[in-house]
């Protein structure tokens, strides 16, 4: 069992930045593509960004395109999210998430495919 904790959360005005981190518990010798998601109050969950174990291919939603950035380091078990310019709708619960794989360019978008989850933090934007 691999425990995910995000940190780096916090409040920002309209414009500025944050990063999130999450950190895996453990190290294991699975690989895992690792993804970030987020949960606006009274809406769904939704797929941010996501990053293969290789670091190599990435993917995002089209609304944070040229603004955040996703990356990982392997040696610490952690993935990022730099999240810039950021807007008033960027506000929600940011949760990070991890699947084993075994083709280390594979890169994980859909919510049901990931294996674990961390407890969110929350991200508010202030306009």
């Amino acid at each position: 069992q691999v425990q995910l904790v995000e940190s780096g959360g916090g409040l920002v005005q309209a414009g500025g930045s944050l990063r999130l981190s999450c950190a895996a518990s453990r190290r294991t010798s699975n690989n895992y593509a690792m993804g970030w998601f987020r949960q606006a109050p009274g809406k769904e969950r939704e797929f941010v960004a996501a990053i293969s174990w290789s670091g190599s291919s990435t993917s995002y939603t089209d609304s944070v395109k040229g603004r955040f950035t996703i990356s990982k380091d392997n040696a610490k078990n952690a993935v990022y999210l730099q999240m810039n310019s950021l807007k008033p709708e960027d506000t929600a619960v940011y949760y990070c998430a991890a699947r084993v794989v075994r083709r280390i360019a594979q890169v994980v978008t859909t919510e049901e495919e990931y294996d674990y989850w961390g407890q969110g933090t929350q991200v508010t934007v202030s306009s």
